[in-house]
């Protein structure tokens, strides 16, 4: 008899606790059920259950191969729904989070892709620099930046998110340019009030580490504030170079202490764990690894030949 039937057979009639409830939940004769049962136990040479006229109970290595088998047929189940999944159209509403900054730059332009091809898939996309509870705010799927915190949620890497100190020319030309974080004490920074600190670590060319606190005028939730304030000369600012790249490779800003490395981000897509995830969000996490593959654009003033490569 087929091995994976009888299992399946077996896993249901202890789910079931009798044969008969087993034979009604797949549709099949209680001898039926009791012939794969009887095959299972005759092939693997143990007993699986005890049975008596009043219960049914697993033996000891009937416990041990129940649990190994409805692991497998949960785990084919999974790989049945994923193939059927990625067929078939993503339908309803997906709804998504992320933070301002690379929800408008990057984010958008790669909805307005996916949407392209998926016309008939509604989306309700939110931006916003706090962080959400996934579940309780009931998202499909959000976008987060930085160290991910322990959770039973699903997190797919999308690209580096790298991190850049810099400064408007002409702040640099009145205050001076620092050579060593030392340096950095008395400067204006323009700081980002969600940051779950305001000590960053520099790593030096020779691997020293040096803790910079950053102190200034001027504190804002939102990275475009305090960009618009270091393109405008006020201080220099710490922001990711999905916000700052452009800029850099333009001169419109410039790197302080370029020899010196700061912490490096990853960009993910986090979703709930659901045994049978939706098409609409398995193929959307898919499309953005497969869309920010390889160099992010917004690293290209550091890829070889860029301004500030090396």
């Amino acid at each position: 008899m087929d091995r994976l039937q009888s299992m399946e057979a077996f896993v249901k009639v202890v789910e079931q606790g009798s044969f008969a409830g087993a034979a009604e939940a797949l549709n099949l004769s209680r001898a039926m059920v009791s012939k794969h049962v009887a095959a299972l136990e005759d092939r693997l040479g143990v007993r699986l259950l005890q049975r008596t006229t009043r219960r049914l109970s697993l033996t000891e290595v009937g416990r041990a191969y129940f649990d190994r088998s409805r692991d497998i047929i949960h785990q084919l189940a999974e790989a049945e729904e994923a193939a059927s999944a990625l067929q078939s159209m993503p339908r309803g509403t997906l709804r998504i989070n992320c933070s301002t900054g690379f929800g408008v730059r990057h984010l958008a332009p790669a909805l307005a892709a996916f949407q392209a091809q998926y016309p008939e898939l509604e989306v309700d996309f939110t931006l916003s620099d706090r962080l959400v509870d996934i579940v309780e705010d009931g998202f499909d799927l959000v976008i987060r930046i930085g160290q991910l915190q322990d959770s039973s949620l699903i997190a797919r890497r999308l690209a580096p998110s790298r991190l850049a100190l810099c400064a408007a020319p002409a702040y640099l030309a009145a205050r001076g340019e620092p050579d060593h974080p030392s340096r950095l004490a008395g400067h204006n920074f323009l700081r980002y009030a969600y940051a779950s600190t305001q000590e960053v670590p520099l790593t030096g060319p020779g691997g020293e580490v040096v803790e910079v606190t950053f102190s200034g005028n001027l504190v804002s939730n939102n990275g475009d504030a305090l960009l618009a304030a270091a393109l405008t000369g006020q201080g220099i600012v710490l922001l990711p170079t999905f916000y700052v790249g452009a800029h850099l490779a333009e001169g419109a800003l410039r790197t302080v202490l370029p020899g010196w490395k700061l912490p490096q981000l990853t960009i993910h897509a986090v979703y709930p764990v659901n045994r049978h995830l939706a098409a609409k969000v398995r193929l959307f996490v898919d499309f953005l690894v497969d869309r920010f593959r390889g160099d992010p654009p917004w690293d290209a003033c550091w890829l070889p030949g860029g301004p500030l490569a090396g």
